[in-house]
């Protein structure tokens, strides 16, 4: 994910790694599926905005091969260093507030990042910038808004628990500038970006291992945040914890939507 100043989940506290784990786990199958739909192959060159994680950037490089080229980018590349070999470049970028770090682009993909950058507007227009004339955008966001509860069956006290916690954290996204319905906007904001063949889908997780792993890290990553906003005290939270590790409780994640165009 792209971070700004005033982003939530910072990438290099210990738990944003057990999140990148299950993001990836969750939701590479259906970014895998659109990239390939897209036609990524070998010798594109490709622009990944806000990588965060390795796991799209890795399978781009294998897709474009020695003759292609992939850009990672993100405000903290702390995580992807990593992958910052051939065909691979990592480098420092904030897609909200600088240019494009290039231009004639076959493929620029973002996932689960412009949710959170405060000029979503610039950044999206900064990436149909740089990409060729019949290149390639394809944009997959989150929509807490859509779907707010973590556990849409809330029959007892547990999911009523888990899900007064959802509601807090989802209000410290928003206070720190995140757009919570910004997925379902993102087919007519490809369009009115001059994007032809645009195109959505969703994908919605209602209950998986990588749910209950993301929804862990992500408590434990900002506890200290809910119990300062009065959200809930330690007490709740560690019961919080103790129930999503006991695996009865159906855990979802909000819908991810994917939207993709081709530039004129």
């Amino acid at each position: 994910m792209t971070r700004t100043d005033g982003y939530l989940l910072d990438n290099r506290q210990a738990e944003a790694a057990e999140r990148f784990e299950a993001f990836a786990t969750l939701f590479d199958p259906t970014t895998f599926r659109h990239l390939q739909a897209l036609g990524a192959g070998p010798g594109w060159r490709c622009w990944e905005v806000g990588a965060g994680g390795t796991s799209v950037v890795s399978w781009l490089a294998k897709r474009v091969g020695p003759t292609g080229r992939v850009l990672a980018t993100d405000i903290d590349t702390f995580r992807i260093a990593p992958a910052g070999r051939p065909p691979v470049e990592v480098r420092v970028h904030d897609v909200g507030a600088e240019d494009p770090p290039g231009e004639g682009f076959d493929l620029v993909h973002a996932r689960l990042a412009l949710v959170h950058v405060p000029d979503r507007d610039r950044a999206l227009h900064s990436m149909v910038k740089a990409l060729r004339p019949g290149g390639r955008l394809l944009v997959e966001d989150a929509d807490p808004a859509l779907q707010p509860l973590l556990c849409p069956d809330e029959h007892g006290p547990e999911q009523q628990l888990a899900n007064r916690l959802r509601h807090g954290f989802r209000q410290l996204l928003a206070h720190r500038g995140a757009d919570l319905s910004y997925g379902r906007r993102l087919p007519r904001l490809l369009r009115e970006a001059g994007l032809r063949h645009v195109e959505a889908d969703a994908y919605f997780p209602v209950t998986s291992p990588a749910c209950a792993a993301l929804e862990s890290a992500t408590v434990r990553q900002v506890r200290d945040q809910l119990v300062a906003a009065g959200v809930a005290g330690h007490e709740d939270i560690d019961r919080h914890l103790a129930n999503v590790a006991s695996g009865r409780m159906d855990l979802a994640t909000a819908p991810m939507i994917s939207a993709w165009g081709r530039k004129v």
